[in-house]
């Protein structure tokens, strides 16, 4: 049964938090699919090239993310166990940026809805505490999965480990030299880690083959992910991005914020995050595209992609493969290439070829806009952004602050933005080195 917005029950976090703004926790995800004015294009069988069936997906995914992949409700129930894990850090906070206003000299209202306070230092538990319960409830007792700066490997390391189950890592060689600490923040939750591509798997030796001396990328990480979880009956695999379910479990950031802002009678007139396989992107920005949607509220989303990797300003919008193996499902989706391997960024998180089915369909309605961030100007920014507000954002967090920032400062009238502060930057310092 489809519930209406005023149906979801939102439970107040009762001790004191010290937040800019109170706060309460939603008790259900929040599914766009519900309000869209056409369906997005079904993922489609790499062999058959027919849409998926469940039985498809069944070697890698638990029934219940199988069935929330292709769900149409408004909105899913979060399970009990879940939202008592997620109380260890949610609700996250909404920050009024007032000194980061000051320095800017801006007549807008900034916030930042800030997800680095979760014990992973990311939004990615949001979805790796949900997928890793729905795989325990189903019996399996492996986790195979990609990362690429580390934040989801670590995350789903994390709740792993709070939920009994084993997890296997395949990290993009670039981020695996070039951030040593998230490797060790996997082994101390009880993960293993590989760099990828590696010779344990056959996908792998085939990449090293071609290319000895590749940095890597996500495609081929998960390539060596799904081929691992394949070939173990006793495993699943499990993506940080760009699926359905992945960011259906991501919005309760943006039911948080929303909530946030109603409380202080607030509207948000523009929202930016980064983008690069669109969880963050998706969990921050869809409730309020729902709203925009449902009530005509207009409130603008902007994606802030790398120019590294600009796969929705500069890719194909067409169907094609996650992975470079071509393993898994074809995907309809903003694309650079299956075979694109980007620069070694310091943003791994957002070195991916494609771009979420959902986000890539929402950009083609016109739902929201895209643009493209360089290297440079996304550490400038992220600088800027700790010298004033304190917190030093995650190398991916820095697209979206550079686009708020740019904005802010061509402002010439009072207007609301809010920034999604996707993670913090402690384990990512080198890169701010490099910078400086």
């Amino acid at each position: 049964m489809t519930t209406s917005p005023d149906d979801v029950r939102l439970t107040p976090r009762t001790e004191p938090l010290g937040l800019a703004v109170p706060s309460a926790v939603p008790t259900h995800w929040y599914n766009l699919a519900a309000d869209l004015p056409t369906p997005v294009p079904p993922a489609l069988h790499p062999g058959t090239q027919q849409p998926l069936t469940p039985d498809d997906l069944a070697p890698l995914f638990p029934m219940a993310l199988i069935g929330q992949e292709v769900s149409t409700e408004r909105y899913v129930e979060i399970p009990q166990t879940v939202r008592e894990i997620y109380a260890l850090w949610r609700p996250s906070p909404l920050v009024r940026a007032r000194r980061l206003e000051r320095a800017l000299g801006t007549p807008a209202r900034i916030y930042y809805k800030y997800e680095g306070v979760s014990p992973a230092g990311s939004h990615k538990p949001n979805t790796a505490v949900a997928q890793a319960y729905y795989n325990a409830v189903e019996g399996i007792t492996k986790l195979t999965t990609e990362t690429g700066a580390g934040q989801w490997g670590a995350s789903l390391s994390m709740a792993c480990s709070l939920l009994g189950l084993e997890c296997e890592v395949w990290q993009v060689r670039a981020s695996y030299d070039s951030k040593p600490y998230r490797r060790m923040q996997m082994e101390t939750y009880g993960a293993v880690c590989h760099p990828s591509p590696s010779d344990l798997t056959q996908a792998g030796r085939a990449m090293l083959e071609a290319d000895p001396h590749t940095t890597g990328s996500l495609g081929m990480a998960i390539s060596e992910a799904v081929e691992a979880a394949a070939t173990d009956p006793a495993a699943h695999y499990a993506l940080g991005s760009v699926l359905n379910h992945v960011l259906l479990h991501q919005t309760v950031i943006g039911q948080e914020a929303l909530a946030q802002l109603d409380e202080i009678d607030e509207r948000a007139d523009v929202v930016f995050g980064c983008a690069g396989g669109g969880s963050n992107l998706g969990g921050l920005a869809f409730p309020f595209l729902g709203r925009n949607l449902r009530e005509g509220t207009s409130t603008r989303v902007v994606a802030c992609e790398p120019a590294a990797c600009p796969s929705l300003t500069q890719g194909e919008y067409r169907y094609d493969f996650g992975d470079v193996a071509g393993l898994t499902p074809l995907l309809k989706m903003h694309t650079l290439g299956k075979d694109f391997v980007p620069p070694p960024i310091h943003a791994g998180g957002l070195r991916y070829h494609g771009m979420a089915p959902m986000v890539s369909h929402a950009k083609e309605l016109g739902l929201l806009d895209a643009i493209a961030v360089d290297q440079e100007t996304a550490f400038a920014a992220g600088v800027e952004f700790a010298r004033a507000e304190g917190i030093i954002p995650a190398p991916e967090s820095t697209h979206a602050v550079a686009g708020a920032i740019a904005h802010a400062r061509a402002a010439t009238e009072p207007q609301t933005i809010v920034i999604g502060l996707s993670g913090n930057g402690v384990l990512d310092l080198p890169a701010y080195h490099d910078f400086l």
